[in-house]
C-alpha cells in the first residue's frame, strides 16, 4: 500500500498502461494461487486475468466516494473478500453457474418466469427479493446525484443477501450416492437468474466486463 499521490503532471506520475499491467499480472498471479490455471484453458485464463484487473481498477475507483481521497492498494483492490469486483465477479459467476449445473437453459428460465409462481416463504428468500426490488430505487438515486459509489454499496449488499440465501435454500437437490439431479426449484432457480441480472447490469453500468469462467 503506498500513500503516493497519483500526480497528472509531475515525475511521479503513474501512467494507466503501467497500471493495467501491473494489474494483469497480479490478477494472473491470484488465479495462479488458486490453481485455476489447471482447470481453464489458455484463452479462458487470458480473459479471466483481464476481467479481473481491469474490473478491480475500475471498482476500486467507482466504488469510493468522489469528494474524498482514499488510499490505493492493489492488495485490497484484488482481495476475493469484501466489497471489491473480484469478490463480485466471482459472485456473478458463482450464481450463472447455478442454471448450468442443474441442467436448465436461458430459454426455459425466461419459459418459466413468464408462468412460474416465485415462492417467498423462506426468510432468505424474501430477503433477496427485497433487495432486489431495491435495484430501480438506486438508479434513480444515482442519477440524481451522480454519486457512482451507490451502486457499488449496493451490488455489494445483493451479493451478500444471494450468499445468505444460497447457504439456507437448496436450489438442486441431488441423489447423494449417484449424485444424480432429482430435483429443480424453478422459483429459487428464477430468484438466482434475477440476481444474475441485476448484478449483470450493474456491471455494464460500471464498465466491468464479466467471464463465465474464473
Amino acid at each position: 500500500m503506498s500513500r503516493k499521490k497519483f500526480k497528472t503532471r509531475s515525475g511521479d506520475t503513474i501512467r494507466l498502461q503501467d497500471l493495467l499491467q501491473e494489474g494483469v499480472h497480479r490478477a494472473e498471479l491470484k488465479l495462479k494461487e488458486k490453481g485455476r490455471d489447471e482447470v481453464l484453458t489458455p484463452e479462458e485464463l487470458e480473459q479471466a486475468r483481464k476481467s479481473i484487473a481491469y474490473g478491480c481498477i475500475k471498482y476500486a475507483d467507482l466504488s469510493k466516494n468522489c469528494t474524498h481521497d482514499y488510499v490505493f492498494s492493489f492488495d485490497r483492490m484484488l482481495d476475493d473478500r469484501g466489497n471489491t469486483a473480484a469478490y463480485l465477479l466471482y459472485a456473478y459467476t458463482r450464481i450463472r453457474s447455478i442454471a448450468r449445473l442443474a441442467q436448465v437453459s436461458k430459454k426455459t428460465l425466461q419459459q418459466e418466469a413468464l408462468t412460474c409462481t416465485i415462492d417467498l416463504s423462506h426468510e432468505k428468500e424474501w430477503k433477496l427479493a427485497k433487495c432486489i426490488m431495491r435495484f430501480a430505487d438506486v438508479i434513480q438515486k444515482v442519477l440524481g446525484d451522480l454519486l457512482l459509489h451507490s451502486v457499488c454499496d449496493y451490488v455489494y449488499e445483493l451479493a451478500t443477501v444471494f450468499t445468505e440465501f444460497y447457504d439456507q435454500c437448496y436450489c438442486i437437490e441431488k441423489d447423494r450416492q449417484t449424485g444424480e439431479i432429482i430435483k429443480v426449484n424453478m422459483s429459487r432457480l428464477l430468484l438466482c437468474e434475477a440476481t444474475a441480472n441485476v448484478i449483470g447490469t450493474i456491471f455494464f453500468i460500471l464498465g466491468i466486463q464479466p467471464v463465465d469462467k474464473m
